[in-house]
């Protein structure tokens, strides 16, 4: 059986040499060389593998010069393991870039021809662009509301927006208000954006998209040239490309065929960015004579992680994802261990719960390196970079700022240092402290949008919480003693490291894999984050955790905390997507974690304890295989043990009960409980009370008006 991603270390002497190292899905896609191909690739079934070795097997056979192959990813790093696989394939002169790469190497050479003179230069940064615009409109905006605004700038451009159409668009979209600004002030910032850069004759990374495409619509003779020089295309995770990008692709074509496109709807996590699947759904349709290829053999993953991730995905996708374009993962490594699910009491107690799971990990002989600790959003990094400086254990952040580099924790520390001086410690260390980072944005509520202004408050918000754990610790700490604390940390997060546990967040992990995987912060308002609204934002954090997940080789450790602070009320739940997957006996987490081959409990709250969990269906016996069966109790192929009217009826009360509260309707009761209420027809609270995932809270809600609902004309089942 071929290994997942093997180093070649000599040449294959020939094509069918090639062909030989590969599964038969991927020989599939590798011998397909002419024509519309659209490669469907689930995580870790070696889609780069698949795809250099179709660009080598159609050099080796002739069918291809190197020098008309143009393949396009999404990052300089992942077009350089493209480069470097090809030439241990023998195959070198293939043009491997970034979409913005390839545009601008073609817009740096044509400019000159269809425009003249030198091409504008790039404005790497936006951030002066858009306070200038700002500043034009005396708007009063500060670091975190200039980077919101940068990104809705891009998200505008990628998605072909002008400024006079984008208050629509993005009304439609549910933007919000970026950088806590209305929509019409938000396009009003986009066209002096755009005006600002005419003055400076700058353009920006978007542009060089924009008038690649520009050039190649408006001069026939340069889209002639560009098409003459390349004749095949390949499109690596095409699930995440944008409007834009999808239009550079269609004029590199022109009206031939030759492409191969490479994706996972199950993937797909930029859509905030502008990104969307439905290029690669609807492929097929805009190119008949599709050969469609499907990657499911996971070479990366244990059994035991590959079922987790199909359980989690197995009644996802995004709308309109047809069943063909759905995939199921196929295990073809040994088993290894059971991914494990622990609760923790506070996210101090989960920081220090991944230092035991590290140290073990790292004694049973995993290199730091293989390890890595993923969470939703880069402020949660802070306590595990503390816990893990005070253990000792070298670490590394990917795809953000270390903690007390934050330009914001930086100015925060400024200002407590200056307040330590004229502090005379009679105020309360909290209150001191709170009063202090209000000056620097602090507020006592968090924002309601999110972005980097969500990001800063947090950051904030953590410097306050740890001075309220100085103040219990350390009766009689002072803010000189805060600072000396804090500038203890920040050294011993600065000291080198080679060899060093990852951290990174969800999106950031993207495309990477280590032996090693621990998920933290899986509770509700974080995964899904609370910001996400409407259910194709939902669904867009299941694959968000979904690749996360798959991220991991043989150990997966996942956990989440009931509360946020050491002796807070504990109000978090688990995250729903947890629900089904994996389960635990019930009970208190013991001395701040509970660990086992399942989920653990949440106390006392009935309507998150799994134990109970039928195996079997309750109606033919026969044993359930899927997270939603087992919630029902009922196989797939056994009809409903309700009255089929109630249950509309039900379904009816749901929605209305939703729409006045504006949640979704699964918050109320999700259609595992609403059926448990349809075949049980409770008559009375205790009863009531006695169905799975009705707990105290949803009782307290909405248990009058249900009973309500179920007295009016309900029948027994079955009667």
């Amino acid at each position: 059986m071929p290994g997942p991603e093997p180093v070649l270390t000599t040449l294959l002497p020939s094509a069918d040499g090639v062909l030989a190292a590969l599964d038969p899905e991927q020989r599939e896609v590798a011998s397909a060389l002419h024509g519309p191909v659209c490669v469907l690739a689930g995580a870790g079934t070696g889609k780069t593998r698949a795809i250099t070795h179709r660009i080598a097997y159609g050099v080796h056979s002739g069918v291809y010069v190197p020098q008309q192959v143009l393949a396009v990813t999404f990052t300089a790093r992942a077009a350089g393991e493209m480069r470097t696989r090809l030439r241990a394939l023998g195959v070198g002169g293939v043009q491997a870039r970034t979409f913005h790469a390839a545009a601008l190497r073609q817009l740096s050479y044509f400019w000159p021809q269809a425009v003249g003179g030198a091409p504008p230069a790039i404005q790497e940064h936006k951030a002066g662009l858009v306070a200038d615009a700002a500043a034009r409109m005396r708007l009063t905006v500060d670091r975190a509301a200039i980077r919101d605004l940068a990104a809705e700038i891009e998200w505008a451009k990628v998605t072909l927006l002008t400024p006079e159409r984008y208050v629509a668009a993005a009304t439609r979209a549910g933007r919000g208000e970026p950088g806590g600004f209305d929509l019409p002030t938000v396009g009003r910032v986009l066209e002096l954006y755009e005006d600002v850069k005419t003055d400076r004759g700058v353009i920006d990374f978007e542009d060089v998209l924009l008038l690649t495409v520009g050039i190649l619509e408006e001069y026939p003779a340069v889209a002639a040239t560009i098409r003459g020089q390349y004749r095949h295309f390949v499109v690596d995770e095409y699930q995440d490309v944008s409007a834009l990008q999808q239009r550079l692709l269609d004029l590199w074509l022109g009206d031939r065929e030759d492409v191969c496109v490479v994706g996972d709807p199950a993937q797909t996590i930029y859509s905030f960015t502008g990104a969307s699947p439905e290029h690669l759904l609807a492929f097929p349709k805009r190119h008949p004579g599709t050969r469609t290829v499907r990657l499911e053999r996971n070479y990366r993953s244990t059994p035991q992680v590959v079922t987790l991730a199909n359980g989690l995905l197995a009644t996802s996708g995004p709308a309109g994802t047809p069943a063909t374009a759905r995939l199921t993962l196929t295990a073809q490594r040994e088993a290894g261990p059971a991914p494990t699910l622990t609760a923790y009491d506070d996210d101090l107690a989960e920081a220090s719960g991944v230092v035991r799971e590290v140290t073990r990990l790292m004694e049973a002989g995993v290199r730091p390196s293989e390890i890595a600790v993923l969470y939703r959003t880069n402020a949660q990094a802070q306590p595990l970079e503390s816990a893990l400086a005070d253990a000792g254990i070298s670490y590394l952040v990917r795809g953000g700022e270390r903690f007390f580099q934050r330009k914001e924790v930086r100015d925060a520390v400024l200002l407590l240092r200056g307040a330590a001086r004229a502090s005379d410690g009679t105020r309360p260390l909290g209150d001191e402290v709170r009063s202090v980072l209000a000056s620097a944005g602090w507020t006592p509520r968090p924002p309601s949008t999110g972005g980097a202004v969500r990001e800063r408050w947090e950051s904030l918000q953590a410097l306050a919480v740890l001075a309220d754990e100085l103040a219990v610790a350390r009766p009689g700490t002072v803010v000189a003693d805060l600072v000396a604390e804090l500038e203890e940390r920040a050294a011993a997060q600065h000291a080198p490291t080679v060899e060093g546990v990852t951290l990174a967040s969800f999106h950031a992990a993207k495309g990477l894999e280590w032996a090693a995987v621990l998920l933290v912060g899986l509770s509700e308002g974080l995964m899904p984050i609370s910001l996400a609204q409407g259910w194709e934002a939902v669904e867009e954090e299941r694959r968000l955790l979904y690749v996360g997940i798959t991220r991991a080789r043989e150990h997966l450790l996942l956990s989440w905390t009931r509360s946020r602070t050491p002796g807070g009320r504990a109000s978090r739940e688990p995250s729903r997507f947890l629900d089904g997957l994996i389960g635990a006996p019930a009970g208190r987490a013991p001395q701040g974690g509970a660990r086992g081959p399942g989920r653990d409990g949440d106390g006392p709250r009935r309507s998150r304890s799994k134990a109970s969990l039928p195996t079997a269906c309750r109606v033919c016996g026969t044993v359930l295989s899927s997270g939603a069966e087992r919630k029902t109790g009922r196989c797939g192929d056994c009809p409903p043990a309700y009255d089929p009217e109630l249950f509309a009826r039900l379904r009816e009360w749901r929605a209305r009960v939703a729409a006045e509260a504006k949640v979704p309707a699964y918050v109320v009761l999700t259609d595992a409980t609403l059926v448990a209420v349809a075949e049980a027809v409770p008559r009375d609270v205790a009863s009531l009370a006695a169905i799975a995932g009705v707990g105290k809270a949803k009782l307290d809600r909405y248990g009058a008006a249900l009973l309500a609902e179920l007295g009016a004309g309900s029948r027994p089942p079955n009667g």
